[in-house]
């Protein structure tokens, strides 16, 4: 089984990796092992909230590449389970609406 995950950083960003052990990642990137990314300074603590477990380790790399692309909008949505609100937040159509309008 593979995974593919999202951490909330303790700066709001999110890091998006993939792992055949998640719970040893996770560990990792608490204790300042993981990626660069999480290693820097302001970054840990950091927090799943979000997973999916995938057959294969090349699906759950796949889908990282793919999520690791998304605008912020798009992986708050993926997070909150509001899957019916991806599509309308691709980059190629996302019309974020106008502040102050």
């Amino acid at each position: 089984m593979a995974w593919t995950y999202i951490l909330r950083c303790a700066d709001g960003s999110y890091y998006v990796g993939s792992s055949v052990d998640i719970e040893r990642r996770l560990s990792e990137h608490a204790l300042g092992e993981g990626a660069a990314y999480t290693r820097a300074p302001g970054r840990r603590p950091v927090r799943l909230v979000w997973s999916a477990q995938f057959d294969r380790i090349d699906d759950a790399f796949y889908f990282e590449k793919r999520v690791q692309g998304w605008s912020r909008a798009k992986r708050e949505a993926l997070i909150a389970g509001r899957y019916t609100d991806l599509p309308g937040l691709s980059r190629k159509g996302y019309r974020p609406s106008a502040q102050g309008s």
